[in-house]
């Protein structure tokens, strides 16, 4: 038996992870919901962040206009540079790499402030003080990064829209403005555009939910708190990426 006693750490994780999870969900249905706390963290998350994912949305449209320029230049589908930047910007890069920039400074905020809490022993006095920590302090950054995210998106991906008409249009002439925005509008799809809101809206309580895990759970003082951030951050990052294999082969077989 000692041969799986490695998986006993794991399962154990798990385990507290799931039951977070039910908490936090079933607390979405309970009073009080903390209101103020959810419009806080809806500052923190998605005002915070905007910066970061326009400047990052904009980039990416650049470098993909930029690198199939040559590729559509030599098959004579320059026109079609909207398109390819639509499809591939709303369907994988724009919630990817939104999702990646948020859990990195929101998942590791989150672990390192409750995981502050937790060897300070706020969380233990809430307890005693008869309030829910769960419920305080979980639900609504739950909340908060379900309903962020998806509009962080949503902006990342409009200006990536903007990054690759500035290189398409206005720097390589490889299209017009007419031309690039129609063929972008067409190349988009209901399923498209579901598939596009589904994954953030998936992601934020995947990065939510691990953030505030390793937050509760940290131990160890303030040695604790960092490894905690580390690994929400690593944890956070690798379910992005798992996840967007399996909700892109949900809907391929839609498609």
């Amino acid at each position: 038996m000692r041969v799986f006693d490695f998986l006993k750490g794991p399962i154990l994780n798990l385990q507290i992870f799931l039951q977070l999870t039910g908490r936090a969900i079933v607390n979405l249905f309970r009073s009080p919901h903390y209101v103020d706390d959810v419009a806080l963290q809806m500052d923190i998350i998605g005002v915070g962040s905007l910066p970061l994912v326009l400047l990052c949305g904009l980039f990416t449209g650049a470098v993909i206009t930029l690198q199939m320029s040559r590729a559509l230049n030599q098959y004579g589908a320059s026109g079609q540079v909207g398109a390819i930047v639509a499809i591939t910007l709303v369907r994988e890069l724009g919630p990817v790499l939104t999702a990646i920039l948020v859990a990195g400074r929101n998942a590791s905020g989150m672990a390192s402030e409750l995981g502050s809490m937790k060897v300070t022993e706020q969380i233990d006095a809430m307890r005693a003080l008869g309030t829910d920590p769960v419920q305080k302090l979980v639900t609504p950054r739950l909340i908060a990064m379900a309903t962020m995210l998806p509009c962080l998106v949503i902006f990342s991906d409009f200006m990536g829209l903007v990054g690759g008409y500035t290189v398409g249009v206005l720097t390589l002439n490889l299209t017009t403005a007419t031309q690039f925005w129609s063929t972008a509008y067409q190349a988009l799809g209901y399923r498209d555009v579901g598939e596009g809101l589904l994954k953030p809206f998936v992601f934020a309580i995947v990065i939510a939910l691990v953030g505030c895990h390793y937050g509760i759970s940290t131990t160890g003082g303030t040695q604790g708190v960092g490894r905690a951030t580390t690994q929400a951050v690593v944890v956070s990052c690798v379910w992005v990426i798992v996840l967007t294999y399996f909700i892109g082969a949900f809907f391929v077989q839609l498609r």
